[in-house]
């Protein structure tokens, strides 16, 4: 389990019919799918939306 994860307090999916998975923070595009071809590592995005 990555550090600071608790520190994440509320989250919220879209689901999408495209395939689409995208993670933004604030407003902006931290990780997407459509862009690498391939799902992030939990870890990777979790450090990500917590800032390390």
């Amino acid at each position: 389990m990555v550090a600071g994860k608790q520190r994440i307090k509320s989250l919220e999916l879209v689901p999408f019919d495209d395939g689409r998975f995208e993670v933004f923070k604030n407003e902006k595009k931290l990780y997407s799918k459509l862009e690498t071809g391939e799902f992030p590592k939990e870890d990777q995005i979790v450090k990500e939306v917590i800032g390390k």
